[in-house]
């Protein structure tokens, strides 16, 4: 090997199996036969191992082809990236509100808001993991347009209480939240998959059974704070797509949690929704913004896109040019789901490491292909023809937020003609309004695939 040259030459290879060539194999583990090991911390010395230049190294060695079975990319609704990039600040907050609802302090509840495909339930799904590591009590519920509360939520409070119950300091306690859970199911008619929620327990009378929904959940959740004050632990509930919870219920969780934030009971609320639910949740209670704290999630920074696509390859050994990091930056605008989609199939798309700028752009096509016929897709559902053609017209107007006005022009009708359809896109959650008179969707490049499902669109003349 005096010729390092020699190392691309297949040839200087063959001998490699006959142990005579290889210079007495058993001196290997003598240290004196290094020539000078103190040599190896010089970069000097490091010769042709250096990166190449214009590309990002995360790995000292290439492999000789990718394998798309260590792909460590993972697209998809709610999957956890190998790598939780740019979120580090927000989990500390999340985690300092927690563990100071469980010492005992007032805490408000925290809903993070953001577009589709910013992250939120992966935010949610972290949390869960790492909060029942550390022994809190989770409730997890995701809200449909069909959702009620209470039918969803009760089945899992009751789990909850039976699990506090068997902890001696709380089961007396435990035990008449079951009670109360009782009376409140009695009172309410709660059915569950249309199923009774089955209790062994009689109802103590006069005990959250009233038939005022909001009334008898604050009397429950009291008797179940109680309990898991008194087991030393707190009670995250959960709930992911809230834009989709019917107002009432809604209004009323937010309300109860607030008193019983009051009485500095360990339960409280992480939630998830679109950026509409704050205009949603302010209309029915003037002062929401005193009762829980929004936190906005957006793409992700220059940096931080770059780092999310690094960290994974690195894991499995394998490099990322500078150049083709910046084109999937450029492709995806640092959106957690997209960097994840486009990382997945440039890896697939690459013979070896590095993944090339060539690789990003054969990539592309089949990111946007898988992109259309499941994450946009979906957005589709139950859409009307008006509903459809109106998202066109938006998307004829570029990415953004566009006035009603603008969007009623490109369809040559007055923006009261089209108000109805605006509404009724918001209620589906496919787009949201940031501003009085605005609309913008709710998927990132939502725009774009509009305008590759319906290339022609001819604008009426007026």
């Amino acid at each position: 090997l005096d010729n390092l040259d020699n190392f691309d030459n297949h040839d200087n290879f063959d001998n490699i199996d006959n142990p005579d060539n290889i210079d007495n194999l058993n001196n290997l583990d003598n240290p004196n036969n290094l020539d000078n090991p103190d040599n190896f911390d010089n970069p000097d010395n490091l010769g042709n191992c250096q990166p190449r230049r214009g590309m990002v190294s995360i790995s000292g060695a290439e492999n000789d082809r990718m394998d798309a079975r260590q792909n460590p990319y993972t697209p998809g609704a709610g999957s956890s990236p190998s790598h939780l990039v740019g979120r580090e600040a927000l989990i500390e907050e999340i985690w300092i509100s927690l563990d100071r609802l469980r010492a005992g302090a007032a805490t408000r509840p925290i809903i993070l808001i953001g577009l589709r495909g910013v992250g939120k339930t992966v935010m949610i799904e972290h949390v869960r993991e790492q909060a029942e590591e550390r022994e809190f009590r989770t409730i997890v519920l995701e809200a449909r347009e069909t959702t009620e509360l209470p039918a969803v939520m009760l089945p899992q409070l009751k789990a909850l209480l039976l699990r506090l119950s068997r902890t001696a300091a709380a089961r007396d306690l435990a035990v008449r939240a079951l009670r109360g859970l009782a009376g409140f199911v009695g009172a309410m008619k709660i059915r569950y998959d249309e199923v009774e929620l089955a209790l062994d327990l009689e109802p103590e009378p006069g005990f959250a059974d009233s038939g005022d929904f909001e009334f008898d959940l604050f009397e429950l959740f009291a008797a179940v704070g109680a309990a898991a004050a008194a087991a030393n632990t707190a009670i995250i509930l959960f709930i992911d797509e809230m834009q989709h919870l019917r107002e009432p219920e809604m209004i009323s969780l937010i309300a109860v949690l607030h008193r019983i934030a009051q009485r500095k009971l360990p339960i409280t609320l992480l939630g998830a929704g679109l950026p509409s639910l704050p205009a949603r949740m302010g209309s029915a209670l003037t002062y929401v913004e005193r009762l829980v704290e929004f936190r906005t999630l957006g793409a992700l920074s220059e940096q931080d896109t770059k780092i999310a696509l690094m960290a994974p390859a690195q894991s499995q050994g394998v490099e990322i040019e500078a150049d083709a990091l910046d084109e999937i930056r450029r492709h995806t605008r640092g959106y957690p789901y997209f960097v994840q989609e486009w990382g997945r199939h440039a890896w697939n798309v690459a013979e070896r490491s590095p993944i090339t700028v060539g690789d990003v752009e054969a990539a592309t096509t089949r990111a946007l292909s898988a992109l259309d016929e499941s994450f946009f897709r979906v957005r589709l559902d139950q859409l009307s023809p008006a509903q459809l053609r109106y998202a066109r017209a938006m998307a004829e107007l570029g990415a953004g937020r566009h006035r009603s006005s603008e969007i009623a022009n490109v369809l040559g009708k007055r923006a009261s003609d089209v108000g109805k359809i605006r509404s009724q896109l918001i209620n589906k959650g496919t787009i949201w309004s940031p501003a009085y008179g605005e609309a913008e969707f709710s998927v990132p490049m939502f725009e774009g695939f509009m305008k590759r499902l319906i290339p022609d669109f001819e604008r009426p003349s007026r």
